[in-house]
């Protein structure tokens, strides 16, 4: 077989694509980080046809490109809460804000292969848009982040993402020094609202990308 990679990914993606389905999400396929960007410009916001939109912590969603683009293009109200320009309070009240926009852009901390989303936030705002809140929301998902179950998905997010996501942020936890969650008591700690996505409700609000490349934490 030629490219047993690439069918693998293809059979691994279009499986988990179904059962995202089955589960009520809206849900493309993306063969890299442009297209995913293209997807959402020409097949998703043209139906959806919001007015604001705004977006949670997500390295994936900067890497399509798309953040740039929606800053820049002038067609939406944009709340944007990554603006570096903004006091600390000031981007507190805009996360706040981004609650009730028509359209709320993120990532996912791990998906699972009977197509659970799994999250864990700081301050919630993230978790909070993806359960209500916006009218929909588009979640883009590497390849990376699939696990085979719930159980996996924690030990993924407490053993990596949540680490690397503090040295990232250039947090005093602990687990910057070790490598690994100490399950610990800093000010700083970021792993404190965990949520588990069944199912989206209504059917179809959560959309979700799938991207055929490893993008994010």
């Amino acid at each position: 077989m030629d490219k047993p990679i690439d069918n693998f990914w293809d059979l691994s993606l279009r499986e988990l694509k179904e059962a995202l389905i089955e589960n009520n999400f809206d849900v493309h396929l993306a063969d890299s980080r442009e297209q995913a960007k293209k997807v959402v410009l020409e097949d998703i916001l043209p139906v959806l046809k919001p007015k604001s939109v705004s977006w949670g912590g997500s390295l994936t969603l900067a890497d399509t490109g798309l953040y740039d683009h929606l800053c820049n293009c002038g067609e939406y109200d944009v709340l944007d809460t990554w603006d570096k320009s903004l006091s600390n309070e000031e981007k507190v009240e805009r996360r706040r804000q981004a609650l009730l926009v028509d359209c709320f852009f993120t990532g996912t901390n791990a998906v699972t292969e009977s197509g659970y989303l799994v999250n864990l936030d700081m301050i919630g705002n993230r978790t909070g848009a993806i359960n209500f809140g916006p009218k929909n929301v588009v979640i883009f998902i590497g390849r990376n982040k699939i696990v085979p179950d719930v159980e996996r998905a924690i030990e993924r997010i407490k053993e990596y993402v949540a680490p690397v996501n503090a040295m990232r942020l250039n947090m005093k936890t602990p687990c910057v020094k070790t490598g690994y969650c100490m399950d610990c008591d800093s000010p700083q700690r970021i792993c404190n609202t965990w949520t588990i996505t069944e199912k989206s409700f209504p059917k179809g609000r959560i959309k979700v990308v799938l991207i055929n490349e490893d993008l994010g934490f």
